[in-house]
Order: C-alpha cells, then structure tokens, then sequence
C-alpha cells in the first residue's frame, strides 16, 4: 500500500497506525505477537508505543508494551519491516535532558533497537525551557539514536513556541503530532492546532480514534459496559452526541458495507492534516477489521453527515 507523508519526518505511512497500549496488559504474549505479525503481513508500517505503558495496571511499572514489542521484533526478524514510535515525558522527571537520556536508552534497551524512528514528547514539561528539551533531542539524533522527533497533547501556542525554538537555535523541529481525535473528540485537534500542522507540514497521528471503543458500535448500553476492561470509559459518551453519531455511523455503514470500526478510523484520516489514526487490537478479528479501514474512502457527504452529528 503507498503511504502518505508524515510531516518532515521522512516518513511514509498507510493510513492506520497499531495502537502498542495493549501489549503486555490486555494482550498477552501470544495475543501480542499474533497481532503484530497480523498488522505486518497486512501492510501496516508504524507501531505506536511509550515508555510509561502499561504503568496505570495492577503490579506494572511501565515499559511492559515496549518490552513486548521488543520481544516480537527478535523473534520475527521484523524490524526492517516497521517502525517504532515511542514516548518519553509521563514518568518521573518529565521532560528534563537527563530523563530524556536516560529513557531513551531504556526505551532502546527495552525495543532491543538501535534507533527509535519517531520519539515524542507525550505531554508538554512547560518547566523545562524548549532550548533544552530540544537540546536533548537533538544529542539523540546526532548519536543516531533517534531519527525523528513529534509532540503529543501540545495545544497551538506551545508547539508554535517550540517550532520558532528550533527554528531560532537551529535545534531539530518537532515533525509529528499526536493529539486525541475522534468523532466524539475534535475540540484538541480542531482550530489552531489543525491550522498550525496544516501550515507547517506536521504529520499529525491521533489517538483515541475509536473513542475508547465506543464507536466500535458494541457499547449502546450501560449492560454493554462489561464488556471490555476499558468499556467503562465508554460511559460517559453514552449522553449527548454519542447515539446520534452512532446512527448516522449505522446509515454509512449500511451503504458501504463497512463495519463501524473502519468508519470512525476513515473519517479520521480523511481529517485535514492528519497522516494516520492510532489504533489497537487485542485479537487478530480485531485487527483484521481496523485493516479494512486503510482502503476505505467516504465520500464528502458522508464525511459532512458524520462532521455534523
């Protein structure tokens, strides 16, 4: 499948990016490997991860998913097959040049790589100066440790400081964006965020494209809950929007023959801006259903009427 860019990265990707929250908490091993050589042989090219997943679990202290993944990359002799994405910036220490040091070689040691592809900051550290954040990026890059670097759950004005940062001290630019966005979620992305990737050709990959599951379809009711360890994030889009959506959702679907997965992701990625939605699969069915989203295309009506719900 042609990719599409990524920003300045250097990348090129199908329009769907696995989802690695998964790996080594809801998906054990042989889960976790099933999917992996699933995304692969069906032409997905980025894996998504981060350094503090699966932390927020029982008994877990983050870097299971990475260690999962690096698992898998050993065993498949994949690695010149994908590409890595991970994040530095939820864990103790924030985004101070020590820890982004420090992570970045547990990260590697973890993956079992040499070079991560794309490492992002995940949240901003407004307490650390942009010069030395960057500064520390930019000793990963030059050590080829680090090829690319991307922002997530930046708002506008922080990431167009951090951009004229770079651009001032010669520093490397942030080439990627992950901000949440969903049908349900567009009040991150939408606006200045948007106007500012568009404008300076950032590859924007979303999280939460599925709205924690929600526009999967299988969470109608409060029975549905049960369903999932993460249905009961599904709740709160039960009121207001969600029903509506989900019933022009169930109108496309009837027309294209797609299921309500590949729907949201399609819409997603046919957003402004936007290179790829992130998403994960526990189960090979799974996964084999978000695959079936990179060929999907709605029309401009649909893409209003969902817009509009």
């Amino acid at each position: 499948m042609t990719g599409k860019a990524l920003g300045r990265s250097g990348f090129a990707i199908p329009p769907l990016v696995l989802g690695g929250n998964v790996f080594g908490w809801t998906a054990d091993r042989a889960a976790s490997f099933a999917v992996l050589d699933r995304f692969v042989e069906g032409g997905g090219a980025m894996i998504d991860t981060a350094d503090v997943y699966s932390a927020w679990a029982d008994g877990h202290k983050g870097g299971e998913s990475e260690h999962m993944i690096g698992e898998w990359l050993k065993v498949s002799g994949a690695r010149d097959r994908v590409l890595i994405a991970t994040k530095v910036g939820m864990m103790s220490g924030g985004l101070q040049p020590d820890r982004i040091r420090a992570a970045a070689e547990a990260s590697r040691d973890r993956l079992g790589v040499d070079t991560i592809d794309l490492y992002f900051a995940h949240q901003d550290d407004p307490d650390v100066p942009f010069d030395e954040v960057l500064g520390a990026f930019a000793e990963l890059i030059d050590a080829g440790q680090v090829r690319a670097i991307g922002a997530s759950n930046y708002g506008a004005g922080r990431l167009a400081e951090a951009l004229r940062v770079a651009d001032a001290k010669g520093l490397p630019r942030f080439t990627a964006m992950q901000p949440e966005l969903n049908l349900l979620d567009r009040d991150q992305y939408e606006g200045a965020l948007q106007q500012l990737c568009v404008a300076e050709n950032i590859g924007v990959v979303p999280y939460y494209s599925l709205a924690s599951g929600y526009l999967s379809g299988k969470y109608r009711s409060i029975e549905d809950i049960g369903k999932s360890p993460r249905g009961f994030k599904a709740k709160s889009y039960m009121q207001g929007r969600g029903p509506a959506v989900l019933a022009v959702m169930d109108r496309i679907a009837a027309e294209t023959g797609a299921t309500l997965s590949q729907i949201a992701l399609a819409w997603v990625a046919q957003q402004p801006g936007v290179t790829a939605p992130i998403a994960s699969a526990t189960t090979v069915t799974q996964l084999d259903e978000l695959l079936g989203s990179m060929t999907l295309e709605l029309s401009a009506d649909q893409l209003a009427a969902l817009s509009a719900a």
